[in-house]
């Protein structure tokens, strides 16, 4: 029977990426000289588990580099050698090749040999050397004589894997595990078999085996642990000390101990009938009395409950389309239902209401699901600038602020290539170089901060330098040279936005990072698929500011249905802030275009029939009504007809299903079974300026 193995290699496949993200960060933020215990030992753990699950898993390739790179690790925890900023280097350099081997073996990625091997050459080195660099002592106090370094003591440990009952169908190789247990210390291994109550109609693929292991060793408990990371849960595997470390002889006490009588041996747990099951000697092992001398090692009881599952995107994607289905189908139900005399029908309304809010909390639920924090992105841009700023000879600093921020897993998977691009391009083209920098009166280490936030209905991401700034003669003179309808009386926010041309770049020369006009033509496209905008904004020798505005999701949305002439829109709740209906002295006519006073602000309107050309509705403010909307920041008055009722709408895509229309976040089906066009307000206000 053929058994799908990439099932099970998987979960490790998914926690060596944790790991190897782990271990860069950590990297890229310890400091050299005073290296925090603790982040040392997280380093180690991280490499043992990588080589102990590639081991146990049968990808020998992956050893090759983990275990070089955990016994350095380990020397350098132990203070045996000294960190350096040149071997933090050749550690990141090490993590990239078993992540590049990482992905050979899940996605079938191409793997360059002669990188293994040359990291290989490079780890071999540092293992070369013996010393230490010694810390600088002051002469006039004089070292005191150093203790004699105490020897790690050794401790028996008794393993009890109690496998569960598919195991085997698993295929799960044990070889490498006993092999890497045996090389932790001394290790003896026995297995039992547990038989079933009844043989009738027994499926003989069951796992019956109980392993048992005495390991003396020098290792923690937790090292241990790593070994079977990939192989057993917490339930299926208890410690218990055998033989605790002893300390070392006290010669006076043993004087005085010479008449008292010699301690009772150390107890170990008794073989105890297994049941059926093979799952019941293991249970009865870890309800033992705590105050016994065999007492267990992490108990079950002491083992915090997993916070997460894991669960296949498939069915998340399943998850919110059927979701929407539901909200769909309320809308309809409810509609329905308002034809019925609620004073007859009381059972029926009430109904509906429980439905209502019934369906609303689980949207919440369902949609909290979806959404991922923005520091799954975030958190790759530390290592990019670090390596792209040593090769083009910078200092500069990340910041990130607001990586707790949720997005839509699918805006998530998105936007890495244009965040990447954009920090790229402040790397290259912002921030300056440090004599530069220098000469202009600002520090040598330049920064870039990379924000996000959430704004209306929108989240909201700003990439920011403090370097030079865009030079707007030398785009316009690009411009020129390039054939593009520019002149001199352009705005700068129109001058910015020609370096999203397609071909356009103010580089001097092509080089693997910049210079062929694509990064920010790629950064426009791919804002736009996602339904966003991207805007500029700069101030010369001060540094740029470039904005992404996003959709908070691309599922479920509130809104408020308005009505304009025939048709019938649907405003983003969160994006509204009043609605009102106002006096002819409050309507101005100023240049051609209509404000309307609001509390002693004057703030333009926007006729939406006037933008979407609909016939037959009310063009007089005063007679109509009057929605104050916020477009990223700023209030606009928006003009409709009447105001309907609120709803929860399924967000669909125009462009999958007829073409893109400028202004709509898309569209969503009503409870008449009719179309409705979602407003992207930002997005309106920018077409309606553009008219």
């Amino acid at each position: 029977m053929g058994i799908d193995l990439s099932q099970f290699f998987q979960v490790f496949f998914d926690e060596s990426a944790e790991h190897l993200a782990e271990m860069e960060s950590i990297f890229l933020a310890i400091d050299t000289d005073k290296p925090d215990e603790e982040e040392l030992n997280a380093v180690f753990r991280a490499a043992h588990s990588i080589k102990g699950g590639a081991g146990t898993f049968g990808f020998p390739d992956m050893t090759q580099v983990t275990h070089t790179l955990e016994t350095l690790l380990d020397r350098v925890r132990h203070r045996e050698l000294a960190l350096t900023p040149a071997m933090v280097e050749v550690f990141l350099e090490a993590g990239d090749a078993i992540s590049m081997q990482l992905a050979g073996h899940r996605d079938g990625a191409a793997v360059d040999q002669s990188k293994i091997d040359a990291v290989c050459e490079k780890l071999r080195v540092i293992a070369a050397t013996d010393t230490v660099e010694a810390a600088p002592v002051e002469a006039a106090v004089p070292p005191a004589p150093s203790p004699a370094p105490a020897e790690e003591t050794e401790t028996t440990y008794h393993i009890i894997f109690t496998p569960p009952p598919d195991f085997f169908n698993r295929m799960v190789p044990m070889e490498p595990l006993f092999a890497e247990l045996a090389g932790m210390g001394d290790l003896t291994l026995s297995a039992r078999i547990a038989a079933p109550d009844s043989f009738d109609d027994y499926d003989y693929e069951r796992c019956l085996t109980v392993w048992e292991m005495q390991l003396t060793t020098r290792q923690s408990l937790d090292e241990i642990r790593d070994v079977f990371m990939f192989v057993a849960d917490e339930d299926e595997i208890s410690f218990e000390v055998a033989v605790p470390p002893q300390p070392a002889p006290d010669p006076l006490q043993s004087a005085r101990d010479e008449s008292a009588p010699p301690p009772s041996p150390p107890q170990i747990m008794t073989d105890q009938p297994l049941a059926s099951d093979g799952i019941q000697h293991r249970r009865r092992l870890n309800d033992r009395d705590e105050a016994s001398p065999g007492a267990m090692v992490g108990r079950k009881s002491d083992v915090p409950e997993a916070s997460s599952i894991r669960v296949g995107v498939s069915k998340v994607d399943q998850l919110i389309n059927q979701m929407g289905e539901l909200v769909i189908t309320q809308a309809m139900l409810a509609q329905t239902a308002q034809q019925f005399d609620p004073v007859i029908h009381e059972n029926l309304h009430r109904g509906m209401e429980l439905l209502q809010r019934n369906t609303r909390d689980l949207q919440e639920s369902v949609m909290s699901i979806r959404m991922m924090p923005i520091s799954f992105i975030f958190s790759r841009f530390p290592r990019l600038v670090h390596d792209l700023a040593t090769k083009l000879g910078k200092q500069v600093e990340l910041k990130l602020v607001g990586e707790t921020t949720e997005l839509d897993k699918g805006l998530i998977e998105k936007l890495a290539d244009p965040l990447t691009h954009l920090v790229r391009n402040s790397l290259d083209h912002g921030v300056e170089l440090p004599h530069e920098r220098m000469q202009a009166g600002k520090s040598p280490s330049g920064t870039i901060t990379l924000r996000a936030c959430q704004s209306g209905g929108r989240i909201v991401i700003e990439v920011i330098d403090d370097g030079a700034g865009l030079n707007r003669a030398k785009i316009l003179k690009k411009a020129h040279d390039k054939g593009m309808p520019v002149s001199d009386d352009m705005s700068d926010e129109e001058v910015w936005q020609l370096i999203f041309a397609p071909g356009f770049s103010t580089a001097e020369q092509v080089t693997d990072i910049s210079g062929r006009g694509v990064g920010m033509d790629v950064v426009m496209k791919n804002v736009q698929a996602m339904g966003g905008r991207v805007s500029i904004f700069s101030e010369s020798g001060k540094g740029s500011r470039v904005v992404v505005s996003l959709p908070l999701t691309l599922a479920i949305l509130d809104g408020l249905s308005v009505k304009v002439g025939s048709e019938i829109f649907i405003v983003p709740l969160n994006s509204i802030i009043e609605s009102l209906q106002p006096l002819p002295d409050d309507i101005n006519e100023v240049g051609g275009n209509t404000t309307i006073r609001v509390r002693g602000a004057y703030l333009p309107l926007l006729r939406l029939h006037s933008v979407y050309s609909i016939k037959g509705a009310v063009d007089r403010p005063e007679e109509a009504v009057v929605m104050i909307v916020d477009a990223e920041g700023e209030q606009v008055a928006l003009l409709v007809d009447e105001l309907l009722s609120q709803h929860q709408v399924v967000i669909k895509s125009l462009e999958t299903n007829y073409r893109k229309v400028d202004g709509t976040a898309g569209a969503t089906i009503m409870g008449d079974g009719h179309v409705a066009l979602i407003l992207d307000v930002g997005g309106l206000v920018h077409l309606w300026r553009k008219r």
